[in-house]
């Protein structure tokens, strides 16, 4: 299966090393910056939404909800897991650029659900220095999408977390199905 961001390869299928990703990057921007105008659109999301999610390649995350260039805010990372970091994130969004409502995204098929805690532990043993971070793998998707709707509803930061609303996002069918938090 080829998709357009299929990466050229060398030998044996290799993603090619040489900076050939990136140089293939740098001129699509240069294709995309000559047809570009402002929009006239500044940091704040239409929508007033901020949407939490994994990081996988596989989610579309604007094609899959109907979203247009700034409409919401999108936050990913490994798991779409809600940590410091991402609380840091939705508090500038709610206090600083107006957003209300927030929808957590994790999937189904998950790297998060293949790795353990060890693996912090293996990298030490690689680099010599333990990272600060927790993994925050997990074994039940919809357990963890309720552990990031705990998260978000009892930080202290957010001002709006009445409307927080998680889901899980099947990678074989392209829907959303919603996760009671209960």
């Amino acid at each position: 299966m080829t998709t357009s961001a299929a990466a050229p390869t060398g030998p044996e299928g290799a993603i090619a090393g040489d900076g050939a990703v990136t140089d293939r990057l740098v001129e699509a921007n240069q294709r995309y910056a000559a047809e570009f105008s402002d929009p006239g659109m500044d940091a704040r999301p239409v929508l007033r939404v901020a949407v939490v999610a994994c990081m996988d390649a596989r989610l579309d995350l604007h094609k899959a909800l109907g979203l247009q260039l700034g409409d919401c805010h999108t936050i990913r990372n490994a798991g779409g897991v809600v940590t410091d970091d991402v609380i840091r994130s939705l508090t500038i969004s709610q206090r600083a650029l107006g957003t209300r409502s927030i929808v957590l995204i994790h999937h189904t098929g998950c790297g998060m659900e293949s790795i353990t805690e060890e693996f912090r532990h293996e990298l030490e043993l690689e680099v010599g220095q333990r990272p600060a971070w927790p993994v925050e793998a997990f074994r039940d998707v919809d357990q963890d999408v309720r552990q990031s709707m705990q998260r978000v509803r009892t930080s202290p930061f957010l001002l709006h977390t009445q409307d927080v609303r998680g889901f899980v996002f099947d990678v074989k069918t392209g829907r959303l199905r919603e996760i009671d938090p209960a």
